[in-house]
């Protein structure tokens, strides 16, 4: 890639704003993913990301913020579900595909019934992070800060839920507190990382870069750090190309991790 054709794309402000927003994602990826991937909740998580849309078609339908509107609706999936899975751990994944399902066809009803919309809905379903806002980049930013938060003040407790809830439960730990936060983190990041990647390829930003910090870290910590910079090597390399051969930069951040992934296990073997 030639220096000056990049340093011309760096003075252009959506192409800062996009650089912004991949730092600030990486960060909360690297972090929730770890959670999600130890936790084994990535299947949850996929059902909170593809409800969230039921919350995007309402918000274009009732005209307000479709972050505020895909937050509520993700938010609320996440309690929802922790409540189920606490209680009726049996039929989890017909739940969850009810879930995924209805939240799905909620928000095209929504988007249909929303008479002359012009919102490009391809760009939450695969991703623009070319086209993130000021607004996407402060909802990103406010995310990072709330979840290096609650994590580096429950760590311990976060960590023992994660590796051995009955240990945790005789300790004194609410697990179904800390399982329900667990979710909740999850389903911000899941908004925050739909107009990354769309809420079709989130999961994959959330969990690739976890499976390849387990290579190479044996703490959840260290494996928090390690997936961000894991999930900012994808993001960035992901926008570059499709900037530069004008492709979807969702599919150029996940195909970056795939191709990741893929080279690490080769050569580990």
């Amino acid at each position: 890639m030639d220096a000056n054709i990049l340093m011309q794309a760096l003075s252009f402000d959506f192409v800062q704003n996009a650089l912004f927003a991949g730092v600030l994602i990486s960060i909360a990826a690297g972090i929730i993913g770890s959670l999600v991937v130890v936790n084994r909740l990535t299947f949850l998580a996929g059902g909170i990301a593809h409800s969230s849309y039921g919350g995007i078609g309402l918000a274009i339908f009732l005209g307000i913020p479709i972050l505020f509107g895909a937050t509520l609706f993700a938010v609320l999936t996440a309690v929802f579900i922790a409540f189920i899975t606490q209680y009726n751990k049996t039929r989890i994944d017909s739940i969850i595909g009810m879930m995924w399902a209805l939240g799905m066809a909620v928000g095209i009803i929504f988007v249909d019934l929303t008479p002359g919309y012009n919102v490009d809905l391809m760009s939450y379903l695969f991703g623009s992070i070319i086209a993130v806002s000021n607004e996407d980049i402060l909802y990103m930013l406010v995310l990072d800060c709330l979840v290096i938060l609650l994590v580096t003040i429950f760590y311990k407790e976060i960590l023992a839920v994660s590796y051995d809830s009955e240990f945790a439960k005789l300790r004194g730990i609410s697990v179904r507190f800390f399982y329900t936060l667990i979710l909740i983190l999850a389903a911000l990041c899941v908004v925050a990382a739909i107009r990354v990647v769309g809420l079709i390829l989130v999961i994959a930003l959330l969990t690739i870069p976890t499976y390849l910090a387990e290579f190479f870290a044996s703490r959840l910590s260290t494996m928090m750090i390690i997936s961000s910079l894991f999930a900012l090597f994808f993001t960035i390399s992901g926008l570059l190309i499709s900037y530069f051969y004008d492709i979807s930069s969702g599919a150029s951040i996940i195909i970056v991790g795939v191709v990741t992934l893929f080279i690490v296990k080769v050569i580990k073997r």
